[in-house]
């Protein structure tokens, strides 16, 4: 892992995170303070479950995976950070500051790492400022519990359907288009709580229903409304 202490980021690539969107010049100059660009390669690891949380992070290139170890052994994926995600920041509203999950590199990863202290003190001075993340946040866990709800309540073709097209550009919502699994597909297969098999198994159907075409990691989608329809079917 290489940590750059000092790295140069404009004020307009901060606000790209929602953390930081609305915040000042004089309150990203105070974010500044404990920033750090962290550089992984491949396979190597952020942090490890148990460990104490003192910064959270914003991915900017790569892949990051968080995951728990069951009592067996096997690993479970928990989320797949995509750049321009942010990850961690809730521990800091927590009474345990420990980090519940741990965190691996799955491609060469670049990423900023603030400190949660810092973060914490420019929400005790600033009602404001604190109001407005925690409304961002709440949005956001909004999302996560829909997440939960897909992987809990539908079956594992949606799921794999569901991942395609969250994976695709706004752009690219109608039409064709394609989907480059950029990370192994056994981790994806984890991510949405089925086995990679059964992963394989859906894609060849897919296939078999002229839905899509398999060439290496890049899946081509020949119809998008097609396959949503499908996998609400």
């Amino acid at each position: 892992m290489h940590v750059n202490k000092q790295p140069v980021i404009s004020d307009e690539a901060l606000k790209t995170c929602y953390l930081f969107a609305s915040l000042s010049p004089t309150q990203l100059l105070q974010i500044r303070r404990g920033m750090q660009q962290v550089e992984l390669a491949e396979g190597a690891f952020l942090f490890e479950h148990g460990q104490r949380a003192e910064r959270f992070y914003v991915l900017v290139e790569g892949h990051i995976k968080l995951f728990r170890l069951s009592q067996e052994g096997v690993e479970k994926v928990i989320e797949i950070i995509r750049p321009g995600e942010s990850f961690a920041e809730a521990i800091m509203f927590m009474s345990a500051q420990i980090y519940p999950v741990t965190a691996q590199a799955v491609t060469h990863s670049q990423l900023w790492s603030f400190e949660n202290k810092a973060f914490m003190s420019l929400l005790q001075d600033s009602f404001d400022t604190c109001r407005r993340v925690m409304c961002d946040m709440s949005m956001r866990l909004r999302l996560w519990l829909n997440e939960i709800d897909n992987l809990t309540l539908q079956n594992a073709t949606y799921r794999l359907i569901n991942y395609l097209l969250y994976q695709m550009p706004d752009s690219a919502k109608t039409g064709c288009g394609q989907v480059n699994f950029q990370i192994p597909k056994h981790v994806i297969a984890s991510r949405l709580s089925i086995k990679p098999e059964t992963l394989s198994r859906i894609l060849q159907q897919l296939v078999k229903d002229q839905l899509i075409t398999v060439e290496g990691r890049v899946i081509h989608i020949h119809d998008v409304d097609k396959l949503r329809i499908y996998g609400q079917s």
